[in-house]
């Protein structure tokens, strides 16, 4: 085959491919054009957005905080012998109530009653001694330092019972303060040290709330502030009052340590437990306030959109201060404006808008 013939050839196939293409195209342009005026009615109708609006009025709003805390026992001790020795008596029951003063416990004392019988039989003697000498040093028949010895001597007897009975008492172990006893570490028969826990002692008439809030928050927190608080499997909610601020802020985690007092008196609250503390730090009357899905920020600005004759105008807003689901508006707005709430991001200045809600 000549060249020339062989190009020809090839052209006429690549011309074959061309028509083929074409004219499979060609349906599919002449549907864009017949479809072309329906697309841009259906183009126009959508700019029109359809949305949920809330109508500005006066309201009050509550800056209210929510942390979490726990719950501590107003006292609570680890009961210790001030003294060593065997355990001999224990007089309490483990998770039984007991008075301020009661016995719970005691370490064999033996040897030091038997000491303290003995000096308390010197006693009368030494009384005795002192009495006679007094009488002759009234009549001048023995000279007065025999009878200071006679009174030193006794003087002194009696600071050594006096230890003795101090003794003795290092012996009982006693409740320091009202309070419901735990599980004790010890029996009967077991030798007591000085640092070996017997039970442990806790005051639950009244709870201590313990909970940090952000530094922020420090400067209007006071003593009386009221909480609520809620614990998890109890539906109720229970109301503590703020009685103490920690002196400082926290340098690691900028927050400050706030304790509430919770009258237990019932006994059914047990320390220890996780809580949800609800503190209202401020309140505002008469004021305006957006749901926060309102505020749209862009560069810096926070605006929200009015709806005005069905379209939507941008307006800018001085924000205050922002509860869970609500933002105080102090400057932008006033009584009676619409504020639109839904889909404010894809809303521009202008566009058409339909109300499905007003609030």
């Amino acid at each position: 085959m000549k060249k020339s013939t062989k190009w020809v050839f090839v052209a006429a196939i690549v011309l074959c491919f061309a028509g083929w293409g074409i004219y499979n195209l060609t349906p599919q342009v002449n549907e864009d054009l017949k479809n072309a005026p329906t697309k841009g009615r259906n183009s126009r109708k959508s700019r029109e957005l359809n949305v949920r609006a809330v109508k500005m009025q006066e309201q009050d709003i509550e800056d209210v905080l929510y942390v979490s805390g726990s719950l501590l026992p107003d006292e609570e001790v680890d009961l210790t012998f001030e003294t060593s020795g065997k355990i001999t008596e224990i007089f309490f029951n483990e998770g039984a109530f007991v008075r301020k003063g009661q016995l719970l416990a005691k370490i064999n004392d033996a040897p030091l009653k038997a000491q303290l019988k003995k000096l308390e039989v010197q006693l009368k003697l030494y009384q005795d001694r002192l009495y006679r000498q007094n009488a002759l040093f009234e009549k001048e028949a023995v000279s007065k330092e025999a009878y200071q010895e006679a009174e030193t001597n006794l003087a002194t007897l009696e600071a050594e019972i006096e230890l003795v009975k101090a003794n003795i008492a290092q012996t009982e172990l006693r409740a320091p303060f009202d309070g419901v006893i735990g599980l004790r570490f010890v029996s009967q028969g077991s030798y007591a040290s000085q640092s070996a826990p017997v039970a442990k002692l806790t005051k639950i008439n009244l709870l201590k709330v313990e909970f940090s809030v952000p530094e922020r928050y420090a400067s209007q927190l006071q003593k009386g502030s009221a909480l609520l608080f809620t614990m998890e499997g109890d539906l109720n909610e229970h109301k503590a009052k703020v009685y103490a601020l920690d002196s400082r802020v926290d340098d690691e985690t900028r927050t400050i340590k706030v304790r509430a007092h919770y009258d237990n008196s019932n006994g059914k609250v047990v320390p220890g437990r996780y809580v949800n503390v609800t503190l209202t730090t401020s309140q505002y009357a008469n004021t305006l306030a957006v749901p926060s899905e309102a505020i749209v920020s862009e560069m810096g600005i926070d605006k929200v959109f009015l709806y005005k004759s069905g379209k939507a105008e941008p307006v800018q807003i001085k924000k205050g201060v922002r509860t869970a689901d609500k933002v105080q508006v102090l400057d932008g707005l006033v009584v009676g404006d619409t504020v639109i709430t839904s889909g404010t991001m894809q809303i521009r200045t202008g566009q058409k808008v339909v109300l499905d809600e007003v609030k």
